[in-house]
Protein backbone atom coordinates (compact mmCIF):
# COMPACT_ATOMS: atom_id res chain seq x y z
CA UNK A 1 0.00 0.00 0.00
CA UNK A 2 3.03 2.29 0.84
CA UNK A 3 4.65 1.43 -2.36
CA UNK A 4 1.74 2.53 -4.42
CA UNK A 5 1.02 5.21 -2.77
CA UNK A 6 4.52 6.67 -3.40
CA UNK A 7 3.80 6.28 -7.21
CA UNK A 8 0.40 7.58 -6.99
CA UNK A 9 1.92 10.72 -5.49
CA UNK A 10 5.18 10.38 -7.84
CA UNK A 11 2.73 10.40 -10.77
CA UNK A 12 0.38 13.49 -9.31
CA UNK A 13 3.36 15.81 -8.91
CA UNK A 14 4.86 14.81 -12.35
CA UNK A 15 1.29 15.62 -14.26
CA UNK A 16 1.22 18.63 -12.00
CA UNK A 17 4.34 19.97 -13.37
CA UNK A 18 3.48 18.77 -17.20
CA UNK A 19 0.33 20.88 -16.40
CA UNK A 20 2.03 24.15 -15.33
CA UNK A 21 3.84 24.68 -18.82
CA UNK A 22 0.25 24.61 -20.42
CA UNK A 23 -1.84 26.66 -17.83
CA UNK A 24 -2.45 28.55 -15.04
CA UNK A 25 -2.01 25.77 -12.20
CA UNK A 26 -0.90 25.68 -8.77
CA UNK A 27 2.67 25.08 -9.93
CA UNK A 28 3.06 27.87 -12.49
CA UNK A 29 0.84 30.43 -9.99
CA UNK A 30 3.87 29.64 -7.56
CA UNK A 31 6.16 29.71 -9.70
CA UNK A 32 5.47 33.11 -11.13
CA UNK A 33 6.03 34.93 -7.91
CA UNK A 34 9.35 33.23 -8.17
CA UNK A 35 10.35 34.86 -11.72
CA UNK A 36 9.39 38.22 -10.10
CA UNK A 37 12.18 37.44 -7.85
CA UNK A 38 14.49 36.83 -11.08
CA UNK A 39 13.57 39.75 -12.51
CA UNK A 40 14.68 41.84 -9.30
CA UNK A 41 18.45 40.05 -9.70
CA UNK A 42 18.52 40.38 -12.66
CA UNK A 43 18.59 44.30 -12.25
CA UNK A 44 20.61 44.25 -9.19
CA UNK A 45 23.53 42.28 -11.47
CA UNK A 46 22.77 44.90 -14.23
CA UNK A 47 23.77 47.55 -11.72
CA UNK A 48 26.79 45.83 -10.94
CA UNK A 49 27.95 45.62 -14.35
CA UNK A 50 27.15 49.40 -14.89
CA UNK A 51 29.17 49.95 -11.97
CA UNK A 52 32.18 48.12 -13.31
CA UNK A 53 31.97 49.40 -16.69
CA UNK A 54 31.87 52.71 -15.10
CA UNK A 55 35.05 52.22 -12.40
CA UNK A 56 37.11 49.47 -14.59
CA UNK A 57 39.52 52.27 -15.57
CA UNK A 58 39.85 54.02 -11.74
CA UNK A 59 42.77 51.66 -10.97
CA UNK A 60 44.44 54.46 -8.35
CA UNK A 61 47.79 52.99 -9.26
CA UNK A 62 46.87 49.69 -8.61
CA UNK A 63 46.49 46.47 -11.16
CA UNK A 64 44.53 46.92 -13.84
CA UNK A 65 41.79 43.91 -15.30
CA UNK A 66 44.70 42.47 -17.40
CA UNK A 67 46.69 42.25 -14.48
CA UNK A 68 44.96 39.90 -12.91
CA UNK A 69 42.19 38.30 -14.68
CA UNK A 70 43.15 34.70 -16.37
CA UNK A 71 40.92 34.00 -18.81
CA UNK A 72 41.95 30.19 -19.68
CA UNK A 73 41.35 29.61 -15.70
CA UNK A 74 37.83 31.11 -15.82
CA UNK A 75 37.13 29.09 -19.06
CA UNK A 76 37.52 25.94 -16.57
CA UNK A 77 35.00 26.99 -14.17
CA UNK A 78 32.73 27.88 -17.44
CA UNK A 79 32.96 24.02 -18.12
CA UNK A 80 31.99 23.32 -14.55
CA UNK A 81 29.30 25.60 -14.53
CA UNK A 82 27.53 24.23 -17.66
CA UNK A 83 28.53 21.29 -16.95
CA UNK A 84 26.31 21.69 -13.77
CA UNK A 85 23.68 23.00 -15.23
CA UNK A 86 23.71 20.41 -18.18
CA UNK A 87 23.55 17.59 -14.79
CA UNK A 88 20.69 19.53 -13.69
CA UNK A 89 19.05 19.35 -17.31
CA UNK A 90 18.92 15.60 -16.45
CA UNK A 91 17.74 15.88 -13.05
CA UNK A 92 14.85 17.74 -14.68
CA UNK A 93 14.39 14.44 -17.62
CA UNK A 94 14.15 12.45 -14.09
CA UNK A 95 11.87 14.22 -12.84
CA UNK A 96 9.21 14.05 -15.36
CA UNK A 97 9.80 10.63 -15.77
CA UNK A 98 8.68 10.39 -11.82
CA UNK A 99 11.98 8.69 -10.59
CA UNK A 100 13.67 9.94 -7.39
CA UNK A 101 16.60 8.38 -7.81
CA UNK A 102 17.45 10.12 -11.49
CA UNK A 103 16.51 13.39 -9.64
CA UNK A 104 18.60 13.03 -6.54
CA UNK A 105 21.69 11.13 -8.40
CA UNK A 106 21.82 13.97 -11.28
CA UNK A 107 21.55 16.79 -9.00
CA UNK A 108 24.17 15.09 -6.98
CA UNK A 109 26.45 15.64 -9.88
CA UNK A 110 25.10 19.20 -10.28
CA UNK A 111 25.90 19.72 -7.16
CA UNK A 112 29.40 18.32 -7.09
CA UNK A 113 30.21 20.64 -10.45
CA UNK A 114 28.97 23.71 -8.76
CA UNK A 115 30.97 23.39 -5.68
CA UNK A 116 34.17 22.43 -8.00
CA UNK A 117 33.61 25.94 -9.75
CA UNK A 118 33.21 27.53 -6.55
CA UNK A 119 36.05 25.68 -5.07
CA UNK A 120 37.92 27.61 -8.38
CA UNK A 121 36.64 30.77 -7.61
CA UNK A 122 37.90 30.52 -3.51
CA UNK A 123 41.19 29.86 -4.33
CA UNK A 124 41.02 32.50 -7.09
CA UNK A 125 40.22 35.64 -4.72
CA UNK A 126 42.51 33.83 -2.15
CA UNK A 127 45.31 34.69 -4.08
CA UNK A 128 44.69 37.75 -4.87
CA UNK A 129 43.77 38.97 -0.92
CA UNK A 130 47.21 36.70 -0.10
CA UNK A 131 48.88 39.60 -2.89
CA UNK A 132 47.22 42.33 -1.45
CA UNK A 133 44.70 42.65 -4.32
CA UNK A 134 41.53 43.83 -2.07
CA UNK A 135 38.78 45.90 -2.74
CA UNK A 136 40.03 48.85 -0.70
CA UNK A 137 42.70 48.76 -2.87
CA UNK A 138 40.92 50.96 -5.99
CA UNK A 139 37.48 51.24 -6.76
CA UNK A 140 38.01 49.09 -10.22
CA UNK A 141 39.07 46.28 -7.40
CA UNK A 142 36.00 46.84 -5.03
CA UNK A 143 33.84 46.85 -8.31
CA UNK A 144 35.43 43.37 -9.86
CA UNK A 145 35.34 41.68 -6.56
CA UNK A 146 31.15 42.61 -5.61
CA UNK A 147 30.83 41.83 -9.10
CA UNK A 148 32.24 38.63 -9.21
CA UNK A 149 31.66 37.52 -5.81
CA UNK A 150 28.08 38.10 -5.81
CA UNK A 151 27.71 35.55 -8.59
CA UNK A 152 29.65 33.67 -6.01
CA UNK A 153 27.47 33.89 -3.17
CA UNK A 154 24.24 33.45 -5.56
CA UNK A 155 26.27 30.16 -6.89
CA UNK A 156 26.89 28.89 -3.10
CA UNK A 157 23.13 29.04 -1.98
CA UNK A 158 21.92 26.85 -4.61
CA UNK A 159 24.28 24.55 -3.88
CA UNK A 160 22.66 24.80 -0.61
CA UNK A 161 19.28 24.45 -1.92
CA UNK A 162 20.68 21.36 -3.84
CA UNK A 163 20.98 19.54 -0.88
CA UNK A 164 17.50 20.65 0.76
CA UNK A 165 16.15 19.76 -2.30
CA UNK A 166 17.58 16.14 -2.19
CA UNK A 167 16.96 15.65 1.36
CA UNK A 168 13.06 16.91 0.26
CA UNK A 169 12.60 14.70 -2.77
CA UNK A 170 13.75 11.42 -1.30
CA UNK A 171 11.65 12.54 2.45
CA UNK A 172 8.67 13.70 0.48
CA UNK A 173 8.75 12.49 -3.06
CA UNK A 174 7.20 14.23 -5.90
CA UNK A 175 4.38 16.59 -3.72
CA UNK A 176 3.02 19.57 -5.45
CA UNK A 177 5.54 21.74 -3.29
CA UNK A 178 8.29 19.71 -3.88
CA UNK A 179 8.04 20.24 -7.88
CA UNK A 180 7.16 23.67 -7.27
CA UNK A 181 10.73 23.95 -5.50
CA UNK A 182 12.43 21.98 -8.19
CA UNK A 183 11.30 24.27 -10.70
CA UNK A 184 11.87 27.39 -9.17
CA UNK A 185 15.44 26.19 -8.49
CA UNK A 186 15.96 25.60 -12.07
CA UNK A 187 15.08 28.38 -13.14
CA UNK A 188 17.52 29.84 -10.25
CA UNK A 189 20.47 27.62 -11.84
CA UNK A 190 20.41 28.18 -15.37
CA UNK A 191 20.06 32.08 -14.82
CA UNK A 192 23.22 31.87 -13.02
CA UNK A 193 25.03 30.05 -15.59
CA UNK A 194 23.91 33.09 -18.02
CA UNK A 195 25.05 35.75 -15.43
CA UNK A 196 28.03 33.87 -15.42
CA UNK A 197 28.84 34.06 -19.27
CA UNK A 198 28.20 37.56 -19.11
CA UNK A 199 31.15 38.06 -15.60
CA UNK A 200 33.12 35.86 -18.07
CA UNK A 201 32.65 38.22 -21.13
CA UNK A 202 33.37 41.51 -19.90
CA UNK A 203 35.57 40.90 -16.92
CA UNK A 204 37.87 37.85 -18.54
CA UNK A 205 37.98 37.96 -21.73
CA UNK A 206 37.41 41.90 -22.37
CA UNK A 207 39.39 42.43 -19.13
CA UNK A 208 42.52 40.19 -20.53
CA UNK A 209 42.43 43.01 -24.02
Amino acid sequence: MSTQNTRTQSSAGVALWDEGHHGHDVISTRTFGFWLYMLSDAMIFATLFAAYAVLASHTAGGPAAQDIVHPWYAFGETVLVFSSVLAFGFSVTALKAASRGGVIGWMAVALLLGAGFLGMEIHEFAGLAMQGIVPARSAFLSSYWVLVLTHGLHMAFGLIWMLVMMYQVARYGFSTDVVARLLSLKYFWFFQAVMWVCVFTVIYLHGAI
